[in-house]
């Protein structure tokens, strides 16, 4: 992270001293990518107002939208103890990468009648969206799908081992779509277990969940929060498991397991699953920051089952061109620990409504 200082005089009109310590930083998951860059940041008291304008140029190698963010510091930044409030303009998500930037801070709502001797602010840059979905930043990158042949409690379907590599940098859902999330979206809630709507919605057949990917795209691009040429959808089948893994070749992202004993710490399975489903979140993420990708629920890829991997080295696969089944992934509450290793597959007729199937949503490139 790096920082530039800068001293501004003191403002008459408002007794507030700012001296703006103006930094950037950027989201670094899982990549060496160049992040969010935040340059020329100047910042000045509009006269006779408690208002401060904040301009800054943005470039993103990555992506095309940014998410700003700005945290102020009253101790000589010690810690960046406050957040404003009343901000507006190019702050938030998205914003689009560009020079001249600009952000109007309303201080004198935000701190006071308290006074300060130095202000710092700090305006931050991250590709990872903030928006009514939590996402993790999921970079390009090349893995080896499937299991080894002498993997313990593989299946035959999970060969040949393939080498994959994406290309293109997507966002995953931190979390599976929620009961809540459903609900706000359709207006429905179709799921068994409804005590918590923090627990992963179900009951949901992969037409219904493709059906709110594109309700999602559509409620978000009315509001200005997704601009064009990016949807929500379903992961693929190969970006599932490249996001499960994150990085790993273990049967499970935290280790082989032999035994199984680890397994209850990540992922709501059989063994420890109670009958039911629980609330997302609630168990260890995988190295990304990933949540319940093994267990709680089956999930829903975007791709036709198929009985074998193509083999060799692909890019961007999408799966089989037809089939009669969908692929699901992950395992869940009602199923066998063999279930929720990072390869191991399963695949269920796409009318399909029960309680141990939900999904999680990606956004990418691509057309409503």
């Amino acid at each position: 992270m790096k920082m530039n200082i800068k001293k501004l005089p003191a403002l008459k009109k408002f007794p507030l001293t700012l001296a703006l310590a103006l930094a950037f930083c950027g989201a670094a998951l899982n990549s060496a990518l160049a992040v969010p860059v935040v340059s020329n940041v100047t910042a000045s008291q509009q006269s006779g107002t408690g208002f401060v304008d904040i301009y800054y140029d943005l470039a993103d190698a990555n992506f095309p939208l940014s998410s700003i963010s700005v945290v102020v510091s009253t101790n000589q930044g010690a810690t960046f103890n406050v957040t404003p409030v009343h901000v507006s303009g190019d702050i938030g998500w998205p914003v689009v990468p560009g020079t001249h930037l600009h952000i109007v801070w309303n201080a004198k709502l935000d701190m006071a009648p308290l006074l300060f001797p130095t202000v710092r602010v700090r305006v931050i840059a991250e590709d990872s969206p903030t928006n009514a979905t939590p996402l993790i930043t999921i970079r390009p990158g090349t893995f080896t799908m499937g299991s080894p042949a002498n993997e313990q409690d593989r299946s035959g379907d999970e060969g040949p081992q393939t080498i994959v590599t994406l290309t293109n940098m997507f966002f995953m859902g931190k979390f599976p779509v929620t009961q809540g999330e459903y609900l706000r979206v359709t207006g429905v809630n179709p799921s068994n277990f409804t005590s918590d709507t923090n627990r992963p919605v179900e009951r949901v057949s992969w037409n219904d969940a493709t059906n709110y990917c594109a309700q999602l795209t559509a409620q978000e691009l009315s509001a200005g929060r997704l601009p064009a040429g990016w949807v929500y959808r379903l992961p693929t089948e190969a970006e599932w498991e490249y996001a499960c893994r994150a990085g790993t070749t273990t049967r499970f992202s935290f280790g082989d397991d032999a035994t199984y004993t680890q397994l209850g710490s990540y992922a709501w399975y059989i063994g420890n699953g109670g009958g039911t489903t629980h609330p997302v979140g609630t168990k260890l993420p995988n190295p990304w920051g990933l949540y319940d990708l093994p267990g709680n629920v089956f999930e829903w890829c975007l791709d036709w089952y198929g009985t074998f991997y193509p083999g060799g080295s692909v890019t961007n696969p999408g799966g089989p061109g037809s089939g009669s089944d969908r692929v699901i992934r992950g395992g869940s509450w009602t199923d066998f620990d063999t279930f929720s290793r990072s390869a191991g597959r399963d695949h269920s007729g796409q009318a399909t409504q029960i309680p141990s199937i939900g999904f999680r949503v990606v956004l990418a490139p691509g057309q409503p």
